[in-house]
């Protein structure tokens, strides 16, 4: 059985599985009993200021009869006083000395006051500290959360003060609002963080009430923006992760991966593209703290069947497999195949091909009520979308074609000296009649 423990910064953990700084985190009743059903680590949630949150807290996007495929959530910090949560830390870390207990923290932007409660819950005994400088609601007046996050030069300077007072790693939580994740960082690096987070949830408002017009969540007549969370924002998450991983200045700097995250191919996709931990939130929102079983025995089973003994291996083997688009090969081909045997006749790939991509699919209803569908060869640029609307697994596939052209970058063919030639480019197989 492979090996699913983990070290980050110097921060030993059981497993790679981690509960984010969020409403699963607010006690330490409740990181015991997650710690008890298998997490390997925690970020308590965040610390500050005493905070008053409205009653009124979250809204979802429900996609399909699907709940919650998204999140909004316009909780602040937590409400409970810092004596309350400094006691419960040191609880937990009695009970559960090998797991990893991280401590998220956001205060007005001195270096004294992040100074005072850096000791504070290091005394406690955290493991390291979590820089929240990803809230994107409320607080920003103060120069907290997302009005951190967001300048990069703000949170190169407030790292630097952690760093100074801090005896523990310090990880910085990064913001995805924000033109690109890298600027934040380098910044995060340059002031010295041992390691960064990512995602934090990202600016939305998840829809409005058409009875009284206003938008969720609804708090009186008003409502405000919050942070998208949950399985929408899994696709974002990635492509940052990825970001940091493959910056030759970060490329070093360890990741705990945050977004979207539910299964164990969910945890297996952020290690592949550089994260060593990963941090759950929503999907515990939702199904509660026993989903980390499926998500231990999993990995585990897929660690085994790629013949690798340790989380270690698979740590970013996925990374310099993301590219520029210009890096492309434009000579590779694929095209799609349809299995007549598993196909049901239902004829939505033909209607998306029609109407969304490349008129490659040809049509007839049959004698029994069904639609037979095939591919027009000619036509078809492997575009992918009658695979991805297909309702029956497998049925629609895309096969490689040997078309007997060199490999060739798109900078490659616009230079001044192509090597090779450019493959024959498909045409469409619907023309517009006249008259």
């Amino acid at each position: 059985m492979a090996d699913l423990s983990v070290n980050i910064c110097g921060i030993d953990s059981p497993n790679p599985f981690w509960l984010a700084s969020a409403p699963p985190t607010n006690t330490g009743d409740q990181i015991s009993r997650a710690f008890d059903a298998g997490w390997g680590g925690a970020v308590w949630k965040t610390l500050g200021e005493p905070i008053e949150n409205v009653y009124s807290r979250y809204s979802s996007v429900d996609i399909n009869g699907h709940r919650m495929m998204g999140l909004n959530n316009i909780e602040l910090i937590t409400d409970r006083s810092l004596e309350d949560n400094l006691v419960e830390i040191q609880e937990v870390k009695r009970r559960h000395p090998d797991n990893a207990l991280i401590v998220s923290l956001m205060v007005e932007s001195t270096p004294e006051a992040w100074d005072e409660i850096i000791k504070q819950v290091e005394q406690a005994g955290a493991d390291g500290i979590e820089l929240n400088f990803g809230c994107p609601h409320g607080m920003s007046e103060r120069g907290m959360g997302s009005a951190v996050g967001q300048v990069p030069e703000y949170t190169c300077d407030i790292t630097t003060w952690a760093k100074a007072s801090a005896t523990t790693p310090v990880f910085v939580k990064l913001t995805p609002n924000i033109t690109d994740i890298r600027a934040a960082a380098r910044a995060a690096k340059n002031g010295g963080a041992d390691a960064v987070s990512l995602i934090n949830t990202i600016n939305s408002i998840t829809g409005v009430d058409l009875d009284s017009f206003t938008p969720r969540p609804v708090v009186g007549d008003k409502s405000s923006h919050g942070g998208y969370c949950g399985p929408a924002v899994k696709p974002i998450a990635l492509n940052m992760v990825s970001s940091i991983a493959a910056d030759p200045f970060t490329q070093d700097l360890p990741i705990s991966g945050i977004g979207g995250i539910q299964t164990w191919q969910d945890v297996a996709e952020y290690i592949l593209l550089g994260a060593t931990t990963i941090q759950v939130c929503t999907a515990v929102m939702h199904y509660g703290y026993r989903i980390v079983e499926g998500m231990s025995e999993g990995l585990s089973n897929y660690l085994d069947s790629k013949g690798m003994a340790s989380v270690n291996e698979l740590r970013g083997l996925s990374v310099d497999r993301v590219t520029d688009w210009q890096d492309l090969d434009i000579n590779y081909v694929v095209k799609a195949s349809i299995d007549q045997d598993a196909c049901i006749g239902c004829g939505i790939c033909y209607i998306a091909c029609q109407d969304g991509a490349h008129q490659a699919i040809g049509a007839k209803r049959s004698e029994e009520g069904r639609t037979d569908v095939w591919i027009i060869e000619d036509a078809c640029v492997g575009c992918n979308l009658c695979s991805l609307v297909c309702p029956v697994q497998g049925c629609i596939t895309m096969e490689e074609r040997d078309v007997g052209q060199t490999h060739m970058t798109w900078n490659e063919f616009a230079g001044d000296e192509p090597p090779g030639e450019l493959i024959p480019r498909p045409k469409h197989g619907i023309t517009i009649g006249g008259d």
